[in-house]
C-alpha cells in the first residue's frame, strides 16, 4: 500500500483507521468499481494513468469531506494508538507482548531463512514476508510510537522556550 500513500496519502490513512468505509467508497467512485473490488485493486496495483488521477481526484474530495466534518485523520490515529496502549496498561494482559515477540521472530526468522539458503523463495512465502512485516511496522508503532507522532514531537521541541 506504499503507492497508496504516495498518490493519495488521506486516503491511504483513511484506509488504515476507523474510516475505512469513507476511504473505500471515495476511491469506488473516483475509480467507478465496485466497492468490494477496492481491495484488490489496491493489492494488484495495476492502475491506468487515468485511474491514478481519479485517485487523486478523490483524495481532495475525501479532504474536503474530512475537512467540512472536522475530522483529523492522524489525530484519529494517534487516538487509536493511545486507546490500544491504555487498555494494554489498564488489563496488564501479556497476549499483545507474546503476539509482538511471535511476530518479531517469524519476521525475521523469515528473512534470515531466505538469506541463508534455508528457505525457498515462493509467493506464499513471499505474502507471509509482506504481512509479517506490514503487521511489525505496526507493532514498532504501538510500543515506539509512529514516526508522524515522533515529528510533531520535534516540532514541538524545536518551537518550545528552555527553562532556565
Amino acid at each position: 500500500m506504499s503507492w497508496l500513500e504516495q498518490v493519495a496519502p488521506t486516503v491511504a490513512s483513511a484506509l488504515g483507521g476507523p474510516l475505512a468505509g469513507l476511504a473505500v467508497s471515495a476511491i469506488s467512485k473516483a475509480m467507478g468499481i465496485d466497492e468490494s473490488k477496492v481491495d484488490e485493486t489496491i493489492k494488484t496495483a495495476k492502475l491506468s494513468a487515468d485511474q491514478i488521477a481519479q485517485l487523486k481526484l478523490a483524495e481532495i474530495e475525501l479532504q474536503k469531506q474530512a475537512q467540512s466534518l472536522g475530522l483529523n485523520f492522524e489525530q484519529l490515529a494517534v487516538n487509536d494508538r493511545a486507546s490500544a496502549r491504555t487498555m494494554q496498561a489498564t488489563t496488564r494482559s501479556h497476549i499483545p507482548s507474546l503476539l509482538a515477540i511471535g511476530v518479531t521472530c517469524g519476521f525475521f526468522g523469515i528473512l534470515y531463512a531466505l538469506m541463508a539458503g534455508y528457505a525457498t523463495k515462493s509467493d506464499e512465502l513471499m505474502i507471509m514476508l509482506g504481512s509479517l512485516s506490514t503487521a511489525w511496522i505496526s507493532i514498532v508503532a504501538f510500543y515506539f510510537g509512529s514516526s508522524s507522532g515522533s515529528q510533531a514531537k520535534d516540532q514541538l521541541l524545536y518551537k518550545s522556550i528552555p527553562s532556565k
